[in-house]
């Protein structure tokens, strides 16, 4: 009875850590749509926000699996907090400078922080109760990681995207009075949330210094990433996290500026539903559209992509109990694509609705990826996470690809190629469906 007390007390600690990081993660995009009209950027360039973010997953993965070897799971998780504060903190004085380059660093240790978190707690998660249970389970938290998501756009539509952005020839012709005043109020749009959220941070470093987490992974270097590389499904595992990552968001990352390209703002201010839900959204924040820009009209719908993948992972828990965890993937990963192709072939809200739906059906793959690729791997597991973490820099590179995409041969085209990153997570799906039946 006290084990299960502690798997449980020990799982809302986790649980508390995926909607974090989640919420996080997804704020991010918010400043990709400021920070290119902030700085005059192409798509290409304003997408390297991301490719700073998700980079420092390729880089630090490794390490922090090592780092976690040496200090321990309780130690790594302090530290990776400490390491996100850190980075929130950095956001005052880039947004006080207007240094693009000052952001990109924030942006790298800050997901250095979550990379070491991550590789910590997934396979911790996996292994709180019976493996039969982990892709339950890791779906179960990954559910609380949506959940952040899911408030993330309204947040940074509201307090980031809410005023509208002026032009370097704009902010050039303003006197000097009111180009010191107008600075100091991007600034603050800016540090604001990011300032909160490095108070919340040392706030959870705090409860996990008092906390008592069980031993259940070996904490000593057992096996090697060479040991490791010979697993088959483990490193195909990777490339399906590599993908679905990618996709995932590509997608989110360029959603306010595919509904601006598509004219939606008028045919949602003609809704008087669509209104409502907007102006409801708003209310729940304290805020006001009036006003606002454009884009935190549109923002506001994007909370729908990432509540879809909330929704999803609720409703995955319970699948993926009752069904092959693979066949699950490949049928979730069919539908995605299905729905990107509706978007890309039509125009106005079934266009936008299709979009938007494919957050529901993202939201098992990170989680069944994850435990069907460590299936079996035994004391490989934080190597094995370590590896599948590092893998997470698919949503830095494709974003990048997408980006570089759009500029060229703009949305719809674009997002064919993210069709080709769900194709290969069927496979995944579709391929250890079959293995495990087999067996």
């Amino acid at each position: 009875m006290n084990q299960q007390k502690s798997y449980r007390s020990s799982f809302i600690l986790l649980t508390i850590l995926f909607f974090l990081w989640g919420f996080i993660t997804v704020l991010v995009d918010s400043l990709v749509p400021r920070l290119r009209e902030l700085f005059t950027l192409t798509y290409a360039q304003a997408i390297l926000v991301q490719f700073a973010f998700f980079g420092a997953y390729f880089i630090l993965s490794i390490p922090a699996s090592y780092i976690l070897s040496k200090i321990g799971y309780k130690k790594g998780i302090i530290l990776g907090l400490l390491t996100m504060a850190f980075g929130c903190l950095l956001f005052y004085p880039a947004a006080s400078y207007r240094v693009f380059g000052l952001f990109l660093v924030a942006y790298f240790i800050l997901a250095g922080g979550i990379t070491i978190l991550q590789v910590a707690a997934n396979p911790y998660v996996a292994v709180l109760g019976s493996e039969d249970g982990a892709s339950s389970r890791l779906n179960l938290s990954q559910a609380f990681n949506s959940l952040g998501t899911a408030i993330a756009p309204a947040v940074g539509a509201l307090f980031i995207l809410s005023d509208a952005i002026k032009t370097k020839g704009e902010i050039a012709s303003l006197s000097e009075t009111a180009k010191e005043t107008y600075l100091a109020s991007e600034a603050s749009a800016v540090q604001k949330p990011f300032l909160g959220l490095a108070v919340f941070i040392i706030a959870i470093a705090v409860i996990f210094l008092f906390a008592k987490l069980p031993k259940l992974i070996s904490e000593e270097a057992t096996g090697t990433y060479s040991d490791a590389f010979k697993q088959r499904n483990l490193m195909l595992g990777v490339l399906g996290i590599f993908f679905y990552v990618g996709a995932e968001v590509s997608i989110g990352s360029f959603l306010v500026n595919y509904f601006q390209e598509m004219n939606m703002v008028p045919l949602i201010q003609e809704s008087n539903t669509l209104m409502s839900i907007a102006d409801t959204v708003a209310n729940l924040f304290f805020k006001s559209l009036d006003g606002a820009d454009d884009k935190a009209l549109l923002g506001i719908f994007v909370i729908f992509y990432w509540s879809g993948a909330m929704i999803g992972r609720f409703i995955g828990s319970y699948l993926t109990k009752i069904m092959n965890p693979g066949k699950v993937l490949s049928i979730f990963a069919s539908i995605a694509i299905l729905l990107i192709l509706i978007s890309i072939s039509t125009t106005g809200l079934i266009s936008m609705w299709s979009i938007l739906a494919v957050g529901l059906f993202n939201s098992i793959m990170f989680p069944t990826i994850f435990t069907l690729a460590i299936d079996g791997i035994g004391e490989l597991k934080p190597k094995g996470s370590g590896l599948l973490c590092m893998a997470i820099v698919g949503g830095a590179i494709i974003p990048l690809i997408c980006g570089n995409l759009i500029d060229s041969i703009g949305f719809k085209l674009a997002f064919l190629f993210v069709t080709i990153c769900y194709g290969y997570i069927f496979y995944y799906g579709f391929k250890n469906s079959r293995k495990q039946s087999i067996s």
